[in-house]
């Protein structure tokens, strides 16, 4: 569980200067059910495309491509 008091507005100070996508960061984080999804996920030693995909696709998130060859 997180542990900042939501009733604490000093506690979302920083919010005032997110970007959406931050300030989407800082509302799903907080989902139970997106937690428990990603728990699954992160315990998984390689977790299959098509469950990345239902993942991504229920959460409504887009990942950058990752470079084939580090430079």
């Amino acid at each position: 569980m997180l542990s900042i008091d939501w009733r604490v507005p000093a506690a979302y100070k920083h919010t005032k200067n997110l970007p959406a996508a931050g300030f989407a960061w800082e509302y799903l984080r907080r989902n139970d059910e997106y937690r428990h999804d990603f728990n699954a996920i992160a315990l998984t030693e390689e977790p299959g495309a098509r469950q990345l995909e239902r993942f991504a696709q229920r959460w409504g998130l887009r990942f950058r491509k990752r470079p084939r060859r580090i430079a």
